[in-house]
């Protein structure tokens, strides 16, 4: 979950891309933007950007706000894929 105007989200966006990419289609990522879909955010909890939820089979199993860099993005991303 992001905003266009948020400067954490677009530092984040492209890092997770490309973490995401390096996964090889074992996980696969959505963007968000609050302002367009409230209803998700007031579901999800969502009360501060970025905020990424990881989700399987329809239930978020993990989530962290905030900026990560590569080495925590990717050790968050194996331990989805239990890798």
């Amino acid at each position: 979950f992001s905003i266009r105007w948020c400067g954490p989200c677009k530092i984040l966006g492209p890092r997770l891309e490309k973490m995401v990419a390096k996964q090889e289609g074992k996980v696969l990522m959505a963007k968000v933007d609050i302002d367009d879909h409230t209803d998700l955010a007031i579901e999800y909890e969502v009360s501060a950007v970025p905020t990424v939820l990881a989700m399987k089979n329809g239930d978020v199993v993990d989530k962290f706000v905030g900026i990560k860099d590569e080495d925590q993005l990717e050790a968050f991303l194996k331990k989805l894929i239990g890798a």
